[in-house]
């Protein structure tokens, strides 16, 4: 069985890459999880696991006789993590065609696929995850302008037969109650309303996944939370690779 899941957003700054990972973790309690970070852009999951001197990285993947997904592929809190780099010159190297095929092995080979994606809609690498996902997590802050970029994100995700897993709001401060005005606008249900605290910040200044670093929390409970409400849907991981490597990527809107 595999489900892929984009975990999106309209902005930058939403915990986007906080989420994908706190999810992962929870959910790696029942499934075998996959982390990708498909941001090729702007590589934030090597931070958040301890990755940052990692070699060889998914921008080596999608060079022309670079390195396999398997050896860019590392077992952490519980996961496979598959982080990109931060070398300028190994993104302008890349080649994000070959995404799909690096995601479709790994699709594979697992129960949960989570695809850390970019935080815009802006090019083809940015929009391939939201695509190519069979559900969306659209990751938001509670503010009206990131209500309105994560209604972008699900509008061009349904628009290609992605689902909406549900919504989740991050940096939630007391008395902001918002989890009545996504449902109204939202396809897929609130997942948790994770409250606004250090501990974000304090586990990526650690290297490791909120879960990992502060997991009594109540941070950490939300995200469980979340992940309790995401039934992962058993399917063929051989079909779903079939539909990476045959995606034929759109243009962004």
């Amino acid at each position: 069985m595999v489900e892929a899941f984009a975990v999106a957003s309209g902005k930058g700054g939403t915990g986007k890459t906080t989420s994908t990972l706190a999810l992962g973790m929870a959910l790696a309690e029942e499934h075998d999880v996959t982390v990708v970070d498909a941001d090729t852009g702007m590589a934030n999951l090597l931070f958040h696991t301890g990755l940052s001197d990692a070699e060889p990285t998914l921008h080596d993947v999608l060079v022309d006789g670079g390195a396999t997904v398997e050896e860019a592929t590392y077992e952490r809190f519980g996961m496979r993590v598959v982080p990109c780099g931060t070398s300028l010159a190994a993104f302008e190297a890349a080649d994000p065609e070959r995404l799909t095929d690096a995601v479709a092995e790994l699709a594979a080979d697992t129960d949960v696929l989570l695809l850390d994606s970019p935080a815009t809609l802006g090019s083809k690498a940015a929009v391939l995850p939201v695509v190519l996902a069979d559900r969306a997590v659209v990751v938001l802050q509670p503010t009206v302008p990131a209500l309105s970029d994560g209604l972008k994100v699900q509008e061009y995700a349904l628009s290609y037969g992605t689902g909406v897993a549900g919504v989740l709001f991050n940096k939630v401060r007391d008395g902001e109650g918002v989890a009545e005005q996504a449902e109204r606008y939202f396809e897929g249900p609130t997942l948790a309303e994770v409250p606004d605290s250090e501990v974000a910040p304090a586990a990526r200044s650690a290297g490791e996944p909120l879960l990992a670093h502060a997991p009594d929390s109540e941070a950490a409970a939300a995200f469980r939370e979340a992940a309790d409400k995401i039934d992962v849907r058993a399917g063929d991981g051989e079909a779903v690779a079939d539909r990476f490597r045959s995606a034929v990527v759109p243009d962004p809107p």
